[in-house]
């Protein structure tokens, strides 16, 4: 699976996957989207986001537990 805009690197908070270009990790993202935060006030609170880098986080959660679903099978 490839995600233009994920990036994991060792030397990024600690390898987690966070949205290229800014130290805001994935699991923030779906985190504050889990409280019921609306795309805009994430962008709020993190300017440096956009709507689809909000949609990539999904994306990439998405991915992320279909590929997980074929280990358990």
């Amino acid at each position: 699976m490839r995600h233009e805009r994920i990036e994991i690197n060792p030397a990024v908070m600690d390898g987690k996957p966070v949205i290229r270009g800014t130290r805001v990790p994935v699991e923030l993202v779906l985190r504050e989207l889990g409280a019921g935060m609306t795309t805009e006030a994430i962008i709020a609170e993190h300017p440096r986001l956009t709507p689809d880098d909000i949609r990539a986080a999904k994306a990439f959660a998405a991915d992320y537990l279909a590929d997980e679903d074929i280990i358990y099978r």
